[in-house]
């Protein structure tokens, strides 16, 4: 940054220490911040008909003053200023609260402009804004910004314009000329004045291209930078897996691999074969396959003379895994063993030796993977199942327990493709976006309240054939504050209805952990045939025989949510059914059910979830890990997100980067941001 664009705010005229303190509370405490303080909407100030306004519409009108102002005093120092004003043929009347010193400047026959919201009914504007004299600007609209306190968007314009003035030509350019060639973007400069100062929309639409491609590119070098640094200061292991036997094992599975499937695969074997470090989130739909993709690459890992670890949240999920891999490995000489929190005694000694003499090849387990004691011999790949359900430090710990290890995260929450390229933008990221061939559809359907008898009696047939069920409440207990249903009401509630018939359990996070894991336990062996829980069975519970979930109040969850409640059932073969509880109040709420009952597509669904919630609201806001654009949107500007992934991805990887004197400002950014320590990566 140019040293006079660090000058303090006091340097311009008008701005004393009281005035500077409200822009530093805004994070503006230079000129450059000052420039830098874009307006995030335009006001219509252009000159209205009033026979074609409509009421209460905010508006500028141009007339003479038609007789002397008067001011009316009320309260302590407030008063009312009324000016009878003549405009063409309409006699108006404009009012201004708190502007009496305006009296003195104003007679009959003078000029004025106002700016104000229209009452149609009785001819009057309340005004916000006056000029006296006449109109010698041919502005049609003006910036409005974001202000603080006492600071009026009038000042606020006022010394943004001077800063201009003043310092506009120290403005220095950070894109490189190759980019604002290739896009056709304005310069630094010529942006900010036409942002800023617009004489028509096109500026705006220029200035706005260059700062949100500006935004997203900035925010994705650093990415890149960060990326190409930990690739390259952390070697990874070379994992030489025996191509053959991972041909002859993916073989003898009883089924065929999805094309997506197979690319992914070869996606995640490339990395472990390099000798950078995998650093890849693996994202899948509910029931894509991700555990047969998951089992294919630690046996590659195995065949390197490696060990695997497999860390999922919960037991119940662990020993899902457990099975299923064992019988995956059945034919195999692969060595697995399971550990969790229940395996104790002698059992666990034995297990915590046998990994560190290297006798167990793929350990699966829940945080009991890593405590202290549990060494591995020799850690290849670490794959970390539902990643977002354990804590960084967690994970941290489980990468060093080998050296270097390669990562895997997987999850069944598909995120789209912007949030994806902005959150994950250090990682690589596979997808694996079809089903396995023969897989049925789940039936949704979306129900009122007032049809719950019917509900309930198709929840009945589906038992009576052996069948299992989900009920699923937003909320544990009563609450005055939110008039939705409960777990322990809904629980009661059917106990009542089917008293006799069938076996009704009860979940929710605040049950002990072993009562929990006792709940699902009893589920998945259907000795409950109901369960009545909160969304804590939305990840990783797998009950084939579950083949309906009814969801209460539906409207209140998330579209990704209420598809990860609905992946709990059609995990087996019969058909499965979800029927959404709900009398949604909103378009949004409408629009979600609708959305859900037209589409089973999980990526599909996070994009259009995107677009309903917002990504503060997709990931939740405390700890989203999304950063704040001024300018640019995720959503809508997803085109110019992915266009500057590329671009820079490209010249962080390109020598001519850390060469050329046309990077030079780059690099320095990357310095200031402290992502880099020197000018240029080892």
């Amino acid at each position: 940054m140019n040293n006079s664009l660090e000058r303090p705010t006091t340097v311009l005229k008008g701005i004393g220490d009281e005035t500077a303190q409200m822009l530093a509370d805004m994070e503006i405490c230079n000129v450059f911040d000052l420039l830098n303080h874009l307006p995030y909407r335009y006001e219509d100030v252009r000159l209205r008909d009033l026979s074609e306004v409509g009421h209460d519409e905010k508006i500028t009108i141009e007339g003479k003053v038609h007789s002397e102002p008067s001011v009316m005093y009320y309260g302590k120092r407030k008063n009312r200023l009324v000016i009878h004003m003549l405009v063409g043929q309409y006699l108006v009347k404009a009012i201004f609260f708190n502007r009496a010193y305006l009296k003195g400047k104003l007679s009959p026959g003078d000029s004025i402009i106002v700016s104000g919201k229209w009452d149609k009914h009785r001819a009057t504007i309340t005004g916000q804004d006056i000029k006296i004299g006449q109109n010698d600007e041919t502005k049609d609209f003006e910036p409005v910004y974001s202000t603080k306190g006492a600071l009026t968007v009038k000042a606020l314009r006022k010394f943004i314009g001077q800063a201009y003035q003043e310092f506009g030509d120290f403005i220095e350019e950070n894109l490189p000329a190759s980019l604002l060639e290739k896009y056709k973007l304005p310069s630094k400069r010529e942006a900010l004045f036409k942002i800023h100062f617009p004489n028509s929309l096109d500026d705006v639409k220029q200035a706005r291209r260059r700062f949100i491609y500006e935004e997203f590119f900035l925010f994705q070098l650093k990415m890149q930078a960060f990326r190409k640094q930990e690739r390259e200061q952390s070697r990874g292991i070379q994992q030489n897996y025996d191509l053959n036997q991972l041909r002859a094992f993916i073989s003898s599975l009883p089924f065929e691999l999805t094309d997506s499937q197979k690319k992914v695969v070869n996606e995640i074997c490339a990395d472990m074969k390099s000798k950078h470090k995998m650093n890849r989130l693996l994202q899948g739909d509910v029931g894509s396959g991700k555990t047969i993709v998951a089992a294919i690459v630690l046996y590659a890992s195995v065949t390197a003379g490696y060990q695997g670890a497999l860390m999922v949240p919960t037991e119940i999920l662990a020993e899902q895994h457990f099975s299923s891999l064992t019988s995956l490995f059945k034919n195999t000489e692969v060595k697995i063993e399971l550990l969790t929190s229940s395996v104790k005694g002698k059992k666990r000694l034995e297990i915590v030796e046998s990994l560190a003499l290297g006798e167990i090849d793929i350990l699966i387990g829940t945080h009991a993977l890593i405590q202290k004691d549990v060494v591995f011999h020799k850690l290849g790949l670490v794959i970390t199942d539902e990643q977002h359900r354990f804590g960084v430090e967690q994970r941290r710990i489980l990468r060093e327990k080998g050296e270097t290890p390669d990562v895997l995260f997987m999850t069944a929450t598909p995120i789209p493709r912007t949030l994806a390229i902005t959150v994950f933008g250090e990682m690589d990221v596979s997808s694996i976006n079809e089903m396995p061939s023969g897989r049925k559809k789940i039936k949704t359907n979306w129900a009122k309240h007032n049809m719950l008898d019917q509900v309930l009696d198709f929840v009945e047939k589906e038992l009576v054939k052996g069948r299992q069920a989900y009920i699923i409440c937003p909320l544990i207990e009563e609450s005055d504050k939110l008039d939705v249903q409960n777990a322990i009401d809904i629980y009661n509630l059917l106990t009542h209805h089917y008293r006799g018939k069938f076996h009704i359990g009860l979940m929710h996070g605040k049950l002990p952990s072993q009562e929990k894991e006792a709940v699902m336990r009893d589920f998945s062996l259907n000795q409950i045939q109901i369960l009545v829980s909160t969304t804590v069975v939305e990840v990783g519970v797998n009950v084939p025989n579950a083949t309906v979930m009814v969801v209460y109040d539906a409207e209140r969850f998330g579209l990704s949510q209420l598809h990860q409640l609905r992946g709990r059932v059609g995990r087996g073969e019969e058909q499965s059914y979800c029927i959404l509880l709900a009398d949604p109040k909103t378009e949004i709420g409408k629009e979600r059910m609708r959305i859900m009952t037209e589409t089973n597509d999980g990526f599909l669904l996070s994009e259009r979830d995107l677009e309903l919630r917002g990504p503060g609201d997709f990931f939740g806001k405390k700890q989203s890990g999304l950063p704040e654009f001024k300018m640019a949107d995720m959503v809508h500007d997803y085109r110019a997100l992915e266009t500057a992934k590329k671009d820079a991805s490209f010249l962080i990887n390109a020598d001519a980067f850390w060469e050329s004197n046309e990077y030079e400002p780059l690099r320095r950014y990357l310095c200031d941001s402290g992502v880099l320590s020197g000018e240029k990566l080892d």
